[in-house]
């Protein structure tokens, strides 16, 4: 007995020469190499099956003939229709009033005629496309003439009308597109929003396939308040060396009256096994270029943009590189001048690491750096010369740890003549000892085991005073006072800068760790610096500490349930006896689409803001997205944003309204409006970036609603 091949293996190993299976209610042989059958007709071959009311098959010229409710089904088509003409030799014939199926693409259509014109290769006449499920046309593409080319795995489209709806809404007479998700030139779909600097937004982009490993994007971008804006972006990446290139130009901006640019270079090349190599290059051509004509809103708060070139190399017991780097400082004419920074040419460094005898550890950082100073200041050049040696002993047990440091700084300065001296020499030994211990204890609460810790830390550091007055301040600030903070060495960030110390951190943790899941849902720690001498050494302006204490810090956190979860952190001035800053963060996720996020921040005397996002169901396919972040201190709005998203199975669409502050006292306001259809691809401004940056746990619906 002949056993149905219904998942087209078996015929298909054989190619098509191999045999055709046929079964039917009536086979008859009407002439010589001629069969007809009727009533039930299956036939198969080369992993095709074809389905009919009545089939007529000549041998001789090896052509399939059929009528009544004909269905056609290959691994990558399934397509039924009135009637077929098919030769098996060379896959060519046509189907009357097919309706089609491409499983692989999840899409479906009809047309008047299918045109077969190999195994891989069909032609469809007045075809409509969709990925909607049967009986929904939502959307779908009408085309006169409709190409499917599996050998490029290419779609052609000719005279192609978009379809939303019931309503028009995009024509093209000549499109192309890939049949597999690979690259392929061809033009992008468009973007359009409206921002309220620029008016409406539209870019059409148009990409370029140039090889397997590099490509370039074309778009041209009208601004309707400025004008044409040309872009274009070039990416490779080949064995030893990758990068990304842009470079916009809009010509004699209308608003501005004055032609504006942007470039950014970032290449990155391997030398070698140990050694690469690489360049960073950001430039504009005016203060305002990102707060004006940026649609990304990462970039519209950047201040100082780096152009730098490197080399670095990496061996078992030492690495090193050396850097130049310069900075365009974007100024905002409402607030304070910013002064730039020094650039570094160049910038010289050589680290060391050795293991020794007794578990000693040697480690030595060294450079070398040339600061010049930015124009238009009277800043002094000079360089810097430093190097850093350092001795310790790990300790380490299952129980704790102890780790003895000892180092000597050394330093050397040669300024040009504007400055007091020319030459400093800066010398200091630093004596440092980190420990810690580790306790655990188990204990149930509510019927459930945890693991609950105690992990005590004590971290001492010695420092002799040094007067550093006479030190310009290059590359130096004082480090934000944090937790990570309480065990370094050195206050400042930077060289300009090493403090005189005789100070000992005290700091306890304990974690409540659930024993089932090894989730960590609880954590606290608290910690504070004890000072036994006054501070001396400053950076110029900034008063000395006073009192022999540091701030108190305070941190809990933790995975409450498996929808919530906290984090605060708190800093008390023992001295003033209030609060210096506080973080409070609450976020609630019980599933996909449900997003709660509350945020505080208080800094005393400059900040004092509130922070509110959210991704919620309004009804059952549209979901509602909004941040609130306010300024309590300056009287502002932060930054707001609303959205409504709505999923109609076989598509979303999604509308966007924000209001970002730009400048001291300056915001923009800015429309997105996108249609995503399965499938095909979005249309319209996107606003995935700015959702994902600006509500925490944002998803959008696609990724967690089914097709209805």
């Amino acid at each position: 007995m002949l056993k149905k091949d219904v998942e087209l293996r078996g015929s298909a190993v054989a190619g098509q020469a191999g045999p055709l299976f046929l079964t039917a209610d009536v086979i008859e042989s009407t002439a010589p190499n001629v069969v007809e059958a009727s009533g039930q007709v299956e036939a198969r071959q080369a992993g095709g099956n074809f389905f009919a009311d009545w089939l007529r098959y000549d041998v001789t010229l090896n052509l399939v003939e059929a009528r009544g409710d004909v269905r056609l089904e290959q691994p990558a088509l399934v397509v039924q229709g009135d009637s077929l003409r098919l030769k098996l030799d060379d896959y060519s014939g046509e189907l009357i009033q097919p309706v089609y199926f491409l499983p692989a693409q999840r899409g479906r259509g009809h047309a008047e005629r299918i045109d077969f014109i190999g195994e891989d290769r069909f032609s469809l006449q007045e075809a409509t496309y969709t990925t909607c499920p049967v009986d929904n046309d939502d959307w779908f593409l009408k085309v006169a003439d409709l190409d499917i080319d599996r050998t490029r795995n290419v779609g052609t489209a000719r005279h192609a009308t978009l379809q939303f709806l019931g309503r028009p809404i995009l024509y093209t007479p000549w499109m192309d597109f890939s049949l597999n998700n690979e690259r392929k030139s061809g033009v992008l779909a468009p973007t359009v929003g409206i921002t309220e600097r620029s008016g409406v937004d539209i870019t059409v982009p148009y990409y370029l396939n140039l090889a397997p490993n590099y490509d370039a994007t074309l778009f041209p971008r009208l601004l309707t308040k400025r004008g044409l804006l040309l872009g274009v972006e070039s990416r490779f990446m080949l064995d030893n060396a990758r990068g990304v290139n842009s470079l916009e130009v809009l010509p004699n901006d209308s608003v501005a009256e004055d032609t504006r640019w942007s470039a950014a270079l970032n290449n990155e090349y391997s030398l070698n096994a140990n050694t690469r190599a690489g360049m960073t290059v950001v430039r504009v051509s005016d203060n305002d270029y990102f707060r004006d004509l940026s649609n990304r809103i990462a970039i519209t708060s950047l201040t100082n943009l780096d152009a730098e070139a490197w080399v670095f190399t990496q061996h078992e017991n030492w690495d090193a590189e050396l850097r130049v780097q310069s900075f365009q400082t974007l100024q905002d004419s409402t607030a304070e001048p910013i002064t730039p920074p020094y650039e570094r040419l160049p910038f010289a460094r050589l680290g060391i690491k050795q293991s020794l005898p007794s578990g000693l550890q040697f480690k030595m950082e060294t450079q070398a750096t040339r600061f010049v100073a930015p124009n238009d200041t009277d800043l002094a050049d000079g360089t810097r010369v430093m190097a850093y040696p350092t001795l310790n002993l790990p300790l380490v047990s299952s129980f704790g740890f102890l780790v003895p440091q000892v180092g000597w700084s050394s330093t050397y300065y040669a300024l040009d003549e504007s400055a007091p001296k020319q030459s400093i020499t800066r010398n200091l030994p630093i004596l440092s000892v980190d420990s810690g211990l580790t306790f655990d204890r188990p204990f149930q609460f509510a019927s459930a085991d945890y693991l609950q810790t105690l992990e005590p830390r004590a971290y001492y550091v010695y420092a002799p005073y040094r007067d550093q007055d006479d030190i310009p301040v290059f590359d130096t600030a004082q480090m934000e006072f944090s937790y990570a903070q309480m065990f370094t060495e050195n206050q400042f960030v930077g060289y300009d800068r090493i403090n005189d110390a005789n100070q000992l951190t005290l700091a306890l943790t304990s974690r409540f760790i659930e024993s089932s899941s090894g989730l960590e849902r609880l954590q606290f720690t608290l910690g504070q610096r004890y000072y036994f001498s006054s501070q001396q050494v400053t950076l110029p302006g900034v008063p000395a500490r006073t009192s022999n204490s540091s701030d108190l810090l305070a941190a809990v956190s933790g995975q409450i349930t498996h929808d919530w979860r906290f984090a605060a952190n708190w800093q008390y001035d023992t001295q003033a006896s209030s609060t210096y800053r506080q973080n409070l963060g609450i976020s609630y996720h019980p599933r996909d689409g449900h997003a709660l996020n509350f945020g505080y921040r208080f800094i005393d005397q400059s900040t004092d803001q509130i922070d509110l996002s959210a991704q919620w169901p309004l009804t059952q396919r549209m979901y509602g997205m909004f941040r609130y972040n306010y300024s309590f201190e300056d009287n502002k709005l932060i930054e707001g944003l609303a959205g409504l998203e709505y999923n109609g199975g076989c598509w979303a669409l999604r509308g966007v309204i924000q209001r970002l502050a730009t400048k001291e006292d300056q915001s923009t306001d800015a429309f997105f409006l996108q249609l995503e259809l399965n499938g095909m691809g979005r249309l319209g401004a996107n606003p995935l970036e700015v959702l994902k940056h600006s509500v925490p746990g944002y998803r959008t619906t696609n990724e967690f609603l089914q097709t209805p």
